[in-house]
């Protein structure tokens, strides 16, 4: 398979297993994360996803070019319904739980956009980035344009889209695209420690952040502070924000149940 998937307390694992192409993803590899995002969102259990790549050379390095339909155009590629963005996750408004980007290299063109639609960007030094599609005549149409200027300065972000250019993962922790920068053989052990710390929170409480934040970025604060999302009202009325008061005052861990 060339996507894999693990599920274990609590934390789902997706990898990109494609090493030999760079975990470029072709048309199999997306019907597989497509497929996998929709797994991920009907099981309950799963509070956290953690998304990398195979090997240490690439996170995901786009579209795969090679097995590319010579008759696709661009402009038939751009009318094509793709409403989730790149592998499934770039622009994907569906999906309630944090979901971790695990860059253990190379994240170019419709890679990078999945991280863009990651909520926390975890990167290993070496790890670089980049919307290299003008450079061959493309455009970042799955996440990338819409994105990334909404995610950091604007010069930043037209330097990069107007250049093609890679940048390494200091300078994208200086531009704020990333969280946490490490070295690659303390990748995994940061990566846990994010892992870890989400959780420690209340699951529900975080679907209800992710929900609000998906989904209000457009609105003034007022209107968004107003809305009575499914996931809020999920939160406010359930067991565990009883719970997570009840164990402070206890003084012990809380435990919780999901509902």
């Amino acid at each position: 398979m060339p996507i894999q998937l693990s599920i274990d307390d609590h934390v789902a694992r997706v990898t990109i297993d494609r090493p030999e192409v760079l975990n470029a993803l072709d048309q199999e590899a997306e019907a597989d994360m497509e497929a996998i995002w929709q797994r991920i969102e009907a099981d309950r259990s799963v509070r956290v996803v953690v998304l990398t790549g195979a090997g240490e050379r690439a996170f995901c390095t786009g579209a795969d070019m090679r097995n590319l339909d010579p008759e696709l155009t661009g402009l038939a590629y751009w009318a094509a319904a793709r409403p989730s963005g790149f592998g499934g996750i770039a622009l994907r408004q569906t999906l309630d739980i944090p979901v971790i980007a695990r860059v253990n290299g190379h994240a170019v063109g419709g890679g990078f956009e999945m991280v863009l639609g990651c909520d926390i960007v975890v990167a290993a030094e070496h790890a670089s980035f980049g919307l290299t599609e003008p450079r061959v005549g493309r455009l970042p149409l799955d996440g990338g344009m819409v994105l990334l200027q909404r995610q950091i300065a604007h010069r930043h972000a037209l330097g990069m889209l107007f250049t093609g250019r890679r940048i390494k993962a200091q300078e994208a922790l200086a531009f704020d695209l990333v969280n946490e920068v490490v070295a690659k053989d303390e990748l995994d052990a940061a990566v846990d420690r994010w892992v870890a710390d989400i959780l420690a929170c209340a699951p529900l409480s975080l679907r209800a952040i992710k929900q609000v934040v998906r989904r209000t970025a457009h609105l003034p604060p007022p209107e968004a502070q107003a809305l009575r999302l499914p996931a809020l009202v999920e939160a406010l009325r359930s067991q565990d924000s009883e719970e997570g008061v009840r164990a402070f005052r206890e003084k012990r861990q809380p435990v919780w149940q999901g509902h």
